[in-house]
């Protein structure tokens, strides 16, 4: 299979290198000059742009910031909805809003271009092993055509169900996530002000009820766990920036469907608070400063 993949981050050069190793020709494109150079170095062929990346190809991956840039690749003056040739198939990871996502299925059924929404869950470690969680939103033959590629970048892939569902699952996914990862930032925090040595009281935690995916994986406390981005001056991972805009669309939709997310809501303002503080750039798990008392 031909594909091409657009979008070279913390998560999508990862998946891309996954999608080369398992034999398909790839054809990749970024932006960022650094990121094409990076990727061009471990032997991937980068395009001169997204359009001479997609030409020809079986399946378009994209791995994009935020909704505005989707539209601005597929649907703005020149973009590739334009440029794909009828029959391809059109995977977006992106964690988007599911209107942007289902304008994007709609467009594509005017021009013959099936497209599914696929945003992922795994962190930078699983598009690294290839053990990322899919959550597909598009029709059931849509999904099957995509299996084969979403199989060599991730473990576990369900179907949410239409255009735009994937999506809604992972603002879901992600609003329980900022809310534990400040939870049990809290109760890190609290333990070490009471003088408990962090391993042990994360130990503590993640073999009793309090235990979750943080305590498992992602400690948000520096020298807890030697491979979360806490270990590492919070570089990497999941920027505090993206996880405020997951926040922002969980909390968008609950707003257009009438339901209640009063933890989700305040987890948005503590990570809007976190990044106004200058930490948008690093790991969401430093929002753990803010729970911190000052001389820590």
């Amino acid at each position: 299979m031909k594909v091409a993949f657009i979008g070279l981050g913390n998560m999508g050069g990862p998946m891309a290198l996954n999608v080369g190793k398992a034999g398909h020709t790839l054809s990749v494109f970024d932006l960022s000059a650094e990121a094409c150079r990076k990727y061009a170095a471990e032997g991937l062929s980068v395009a001169d742009s997204a359009a001479a990346a997609v030409a020809g190809a079986d399946a378009v991956v994209s791995m994009l910031p935020a909704s505005r840039h989707v539209e601005a690749l597929y649907l703005g003056e020149g973009g590739l909805m334009s440029q794909i040739a009828p029959g391809t198939l059109v995977i977006d990871s992106s964690t988007i809003a599911a209107a942007t996502s289902r304008k994007l299925a709609e467009e594509g059924g005017k021009r013959g271009i099936a497209v599914i929404d696929a945003p992922v869950s795994g962190g930078t470690g699983g598009a690294v092993a290839g053990t990322l969680t899919f959550m597909v939103g598009g029709s059931e033959a849509d999904l099957e055509r995509a299996r084969p590629l979403l199989e060599k970048m991730g473990a576990n892939i369900f179907h949410a169900g239409g255009p735009g569902a994937g999506q809604t699952a992972k603002i879901c996914n992600n609003m329980l996530l900022g809310v534990l990862m400040i939870g049990t930032s809290e109760a890190i925090a609290l333990g070490v002000a009471n003088g408990l040595d962090p391993k042990v009281l994360s130990e503590i935690m993640r073999r009793s009820s309090g235990g979750n995916w943080a305590l498992e994986k992602y400690n948000p406390l520096p020298g807890v766990m030697e491979t979360a981005p806490a270990s590492k001056g919070y570089a990497g991972g999941f920027g505090t920036d993206l996880m405020l805009k997951d926040l922002g669309l969980a909390q968008e939709n609950a707003a257009a469907v009438r339901a209640a997310t009063p933890l989700g809501g305040l987890a948005r303002n503590l990570y809007a608070a976190h990044s106004l503080a200058g930490h948008g750039g690093l790991d969401f798990s430093s929002v753990i400063k803010l729970v911190q008392p000052k001389s820590a």
